[in-house]
């Protein structure tokens, strides 16, 4: 312990509260990631040497994040029900090193989520096996490089699993990192895509939301108790609410690796980059085109009328609209490639890309929007101290010459 307390210490002197909560961690807190500096077990070592300090930070924000996703999505997976579990699983936790164990799952939220496909549970099972896998290629990939990681070993661990998340059957009601269950979730990424003269990377703000009551209030996107697995209209409220945070999360992986590769320096840690972030593009295309299913009438039109759930837990109230039906483009539920769009300039030609790509605090915008969505909700002043100076680090990298 006194040895993982010196890394940390001289890795940076203004990050005081890590010195002060490693007195509280015991060696099971450390978790996977104590052996952060030890010699790697695993063939040769990937060339081009060691990592610049800019390469180093963006790295271990970006597995910072993807430790976060692989916290969250592992609890919507221990949700979810039936042979798509586990099945084609390749990666193991990131916090225990084993394969997770399937718990059964909670059939109503299953049930709730097929509303949005049938196959939701095989597309939760693949996205959390690929959160899993960015995590553990990244903090695999810097101990190979020697890089500190020692702030990824308390998020690895268990000083910040405090969290509770859900108790309902199917969760193994451990203690979590993220907290799914009050949840504010701008839903403007939806309108974003489909608009064809606004882009936030030009300043444009303005962006219509296809749940506006979700960016209202906290909701819960994971049965809390089997009380809310028993609530027909809650429950299905509930996996509407999962659909557009699927979406949510998926989206900011979609923008926040382009926008982080510009600043690095190493050709190896740009192709990193550039083979991660397609896969976060991939699940938010695949989450995009689901929850556009919330509240669909299947037997085509007329739409049904719009879905009001009160939720007496936080007190807070969701409208979902059938969005196949009498709606404007910018809200369309089966638009979801992205529309082409002002791009660097708008004296160029519209041109479809992944939006905002702007490099500029693109890591503390991150945090902030991840903040702002109440997955940190109940955590310590601490754990968010530690977030924003991974962040601060990786915004500051700058791309050095001699590569």
């Amino acid at each position: 312990m006194k040895d993982l307390a010196n890394r940390v210490k001289s890795a940076t002197n203004r990050r005081s509260f890590i010195q002060k909560g490693l007195a509280v961690v015991g060696t099971a807190g450390v978790g996977a990631g104590l052996l952060s500096n030890a010699r790697p077990a695993f063939g040769d070592e990937p060339s081009f040497g060691r990592l610049t300090e800019g390469d180093a930070a963006i790295l271990r924000f970006l597995a910072a994040a993807e430790i976060l996703e692989s916290d969250l999505w592992e609890q919507y997976w221990e949700l979810i029900s039936g042979p798509a579990v586990t099945s084609g699983f390749e990666a193991t936790n990131p916090a225990t090193g084993t394969k997770p164990t399937p718990t059964g799952g909670n059939a109503a939220y299953t049930t709730a989520l097929q509303i949005l496909d049938g196959d939701m549970p095989q597309y939760i099972n693949d996205n959390t096996d690929d959160e899993f896998s960015h995590a553990n290629f990244l903090l695999a990939y810097l101990k190979s490089k020697y890089a500190n990681t020692a702030e990824l070993d308390l998020l690895v661990g268990t000083h910040f699993r405090t969290l509770p998340g859900s108790m309902a059957t199917g969760s193994t009601k451990k203690g979590r990192l993220t907290n799914l269950t009050q949840l504010t979730i701008d839903t403007s990424y939806w309108s974003k895509y489909r608009s064809n003269n606004k882009n936030p990377d030009l300043g444009d703000t303005s962006f219509d939301q296809p749940v506006p009551s979700l960016n209202i209030g906290k909701h819960s996107a994971i049965p809390r108790t089997d009380a809310d697995a028993s609530n027909t209209n809650l429950i299905n409220a509930i996996a509407f609410t999962a659909g557009f945070h699927f979406c949510f999360i998926e989206q900011g992986g979609s923008s926040l690796y382009p926008s982080l590769a510009q600043r690095v320096s190493n050709p190896e840690v740009l192709r990193i980059l550039l083979s991660i972030g397609p896969t976060e593009t991939s699940h938010f295309q695949t989450w995009h085109d689901k929850a556009g299913n919330a509240n669909t009438n299947p037997n085509g039109p007329p739409a049904n009328p719009p879905f009001t759930v009160h939720d007496p837990i936080n007190n807070s109230d969701v409208t979902f609209f059938d969005l196949h039906f009498n709606q404007p483009e910018t809200l369309q539920a089966n638009l979801i490639m992205p529309e082409p769009c002002p791009f660097l300039s708008r004296s160029f030609p519209l041109c479809s890309i992944i939006r905002p790509t702007a490099t500029n605090g693109a890591a503390m915008g991150a945090v902030n929007a991840l903040t702002g969505d109440g997955l940190f909700i109940g955590q310590t002043p601490e754990f968010s101290e530690l977030l924003k100076a991974l962040a601060a680090d990786a915004d500051q990298a700058r791309r050095e010459s001699g590569y």
